[in-house]
């Protein structure tokens, strides 16, 4: 999608500056990218104490059982 804006000139030159990005565009995408993926794991934070285990549960057990060699 083809978008004019007007972005912070000093936060495109520090963005560049501590990337080693060569573009506008590049930094445009990587920072879209990094906000979404940063408010995906903020809402997989909220639901730390929502979610509750069986006790009987065994990840170790599992992954011995799923084990690829």
């Amino acid at each position: 999608m083809r978008t004019n804006i007007i972005i912070d000139d000093e936060l495109i030159k520090e963005a560049l500056k501590i990337t080693g990005i060569k573009t506008k565009k590049e930094i445009v995408n990587i920072a879209l990218k990094e906000l979404i993926e940063n408010h995906k794991r903020k809402n997989l934070m909220d639901l730390k104490g929502k979610i509750q285990f069986d006790e009987n549960y065994d990840y170790k057990k599992m992954r011995e059982n799923h084990d690829i060699s």
